[in-house]
């Protein structure tokens, strides 16, 4: 690709954008939950501006996007989070998918398993060989087959391939995770790259850390091999990583761990997890929850 053209990221740029946009959305709800920077679910229930009508809010929402901002935005206006997700997806990249109530269950039944959140390629080659490749393949299944197959995910596929979320839009979503990665243009053989490398990412992850003010217990490092095997190792403390430097020491111990590498890594990662107040909170994430996670590549 003799032509292509690389573009440093912008990410302060990014974020001043992104608070616009959330901006807007707050004229006609405080029931915004962010998803990333771009992205999140809101309740329109409470309809501050008495629009009365949720498509007619989400192209409020769009039109004053792009007049305010240039950009383009889909939206998936739904009776759910899930579906609604879905359905953001669906006419992109600048339109609209309405998906009524009485047509959920429908729309679902026709998906691919690989459009359900949470089902990657692994889960959704483990389907293909029972014979489950639709929304309706899985409606099909009772929770006890499905249980038996895919654990504590069950109870969501089960109500996931009916239509069914009973998630709230949370606008306090608790953090249960800080951290980030990043892929290498050549990968990383020798130590002392690999070193170097590393001590980037404790300065970058830290630096989010800090200022974020979390403070957790457990760091877990993420490694992708140069053939694309990925590993994670994790380590757990009794109480909160008091700083930078036991951060990084911990860091350094789980990438000891994996070494030496023979085949080279093209990607590190490293995140600070077991947040303070995130402990209390019931994990929904076998139920299709959204990760709670503030990670960005660098």
């Amino acid at each position: 690709c003799p032509d292509l053209i690389f573009v440093k990221h912008r990410f302060a740029v990014y974020r001043e954008v992104s608070q616009q946009i959330r901006a807007i959305f707050r004229t006609h709800s405080d029931l915004v939950e962010p998803l990333s920077l771009d992205e999140a679910y809101i309740d329109v229930t409470q309809d501050k501006m008495g629009i009365g009508n949720a498509t007619r809010i989400a192209e409020m929402i769009r039109a004053a996007i792009k007049q305010q901002t240039q950009l383009t935005a889909s939206a998936g206006v739904s009776y759910n989070k899930f579906i609604a997700k879905i359905a953001s997806d669906q006419n992109k990249p600048d339109g609209i998918c309405v998906i009524k109530p009485h047509q959920g269950a429908d729309f679902v039944a026709q998906l691919p398993v690989r459009r359900f959140f949470g089902v990657g390629p692994k889960t959704a080659e483990r389907m293909a060989k029972l014979d489950i490749h639709t929304g309706a393949d899985l409606r099909a299944q009772s929770q006890d087959f499905l249980r038996q197959h895919f654990g504590k995910s069950a109870g969501y596929l089960f109500r996931a391939s009916r239509g069914v979320d009973h998630r709230e839009v949370r606008s306090n979503r608790i953090r249960k995770s800080v951290g980030g990665e990043r892929t290498y243009g050549d990968d990383l053989v020798s130590d002392s790259d690999l070193h170097d490398a590393f001590e980037h990412i404790i300065d970058i992850v830290w630096n989010s850390i800090a200022k974020c003010e979390a403070r957790g217990r457990t760091v877990t490092l993420k490694a992708k091999y140069a053939d694309f095997r990925q590993v994670t190792r994790s380590q757990s403390v009794d109480h909160y990583v008091a700083d930078k430097n036991e951060f990084a020491a911990i860091g350094r111990e789980l990438l000891a761990s994996i070494m030496p590498v023979e085949n080279g890594v093209r990607l590190l990662g490293l995140t600070l997890a077991n947040l303070e107040g995130a402990e209390n909170k019931q994990s929904n994430s076998a139920e299709g929850d959204d990760p709670d996670q503030e990670a960005f590549d660098f």
